[in-house]
């Protein structure tokens, strides 16, 4: 059994190196098949340059197969996913998600690149700025399949964990994009939670990339009220992060577009993060530091003075609300 193995693992090296394209792609697909231990074996003998130049072929199902076995290659080794940049692999990829019609083949370099950007001594080989900006761009792309929408914020993010890309991320427009993301789709959906958690990011490097596109607020208030539970905590990090930026600007605009029906929510049911940022943003939109319990000053008292100053800002909150503002009330006091 181990000599047919071992022999099947020669004829692929042979058939990849032989330049004979019907041999190679056979062989990129038995390469797919080979189990992870025998890919990695195989990975040290020159395979990956015959499969980047199989990358380029004009034909779709050579480009499909050499992708497929360079993701097989890639995954779970670190060692694969440097070896794979280091051959040139990223401008190659570039030109596919430039020129690619066909879906299946763009969802692969997507799913190609995530796996690639996971390494971090690739991230700075992958940050050009012609690739951030090229899925800044096909994020917002109608054409684009969820699946390859998810796996491009995931790639940017990625990227963005090294500080010195942010501004590059930034300068691509993807703050715009990622909320435009974030109020067309579901923001329940795993495309909101990664748009969100990139965001959050962006924001904690760049307050005033958000702050000053139209209408991001009034979008991350309706992710506090409709997102899942990450996606909300997610959307109050960003809120937080633009109040604590400018609190006298930013702090008036967040309370206009409704939040705190939503927030005070978050903060008594939300994720432990999402419920401790929630009452640090409650404490910065209204100076709390007024209903701290003095004088034997009752609750119900000042439930209704916050009611009051929330009304003036025009704000309704609907009486439901008052046994959450209750309790906010009892931890802001203890």
């Amino acid at each position: 059994e181990r000599k047919k193995s071992v022999a099947m693992e020669g004829i692929v090296v042979e058939s990849l190196l032989s330049g004979n394209r019907e041999a190679q792609i056979e062989a990129a697909i038995e390469l797919i098949n080979l189990s992870r231990k025998q890919r990695q074996k195989m990975s040290e003998r020159e395979i990956i340059s015959p499969l980047l130049s199989m990358l380029q072929s004009q034909d779709s199902i050579t480009r499909e197969v050499s992708l497929s076995a360079l993701l097989s290659l890639a995954f779970g080794s670190e060692r694969n996913k440097v070896r794979i940049v280091k051959s040139g692999a990223v401008p190659m990829l570039l030109e596919i998600l430039q020129t690619e019609t066909k879906m299946a083949i763009v969802e692969m370099a997507m799913a190609f690149l995530l796996i690639l950007s996971s390494c971090n001594k690739n991230k700075v080989k992958i940050a050009s700025t012609k690739l951030i900006q090229l899925l800044v761009g096909l994020i917002g792309h109608d054409s684009l399949t969820i699946q390859a929408k998810v796996d491009g914020i995931a790639t940017l993010h990625n990227l963005s964990t090294l500080h010195q890309n942010v501004p590059l991320v930034i300068a691509s427009g993807a703050p715009y994009a990622l909320l435009q993301v974030i109020n067309v789709y579901d923001k329940s959906s795993e495309l909101a939670e990664k748009a969100t958690a990139l965001l959050e990011n962006i924001i904690s490097h760049s307050p005033e990339s958000i702050s000053s596109i139209g209408g991001a607020i009034g979008v991350l208030v309706e992710a506090i009220e409709e997102g899942s539970a990450h996606c909300k905590e997610h959307a109050v990090g960003i809120l937080l992060g633009v109040c604590n930026y400018d609190r006298e600007t930013n702090r008036g605009m967040i309370l206009r577009e409704g939040v705190m029906p939503g927030l005070l929510q978050v903060s008594v049911d939300g994720t432990r993060r999402a419920k401790e940022m929630a009452r640090e943003l409650l404490l910065l939109l209204r100076d709390c530091s007024e209903y701290v319990i003095k004088n034997k000053q009752s609750k119900i008292e000042i439930v209704e003075q916050i009611m009051r100053e929330i009304d003036q800002e025009g704000e309704r909150i609907p009486g439901t609300m008052l046994k959450l503002v209750e309790e906010m009330i009892s931890k802001l006091s203890t």
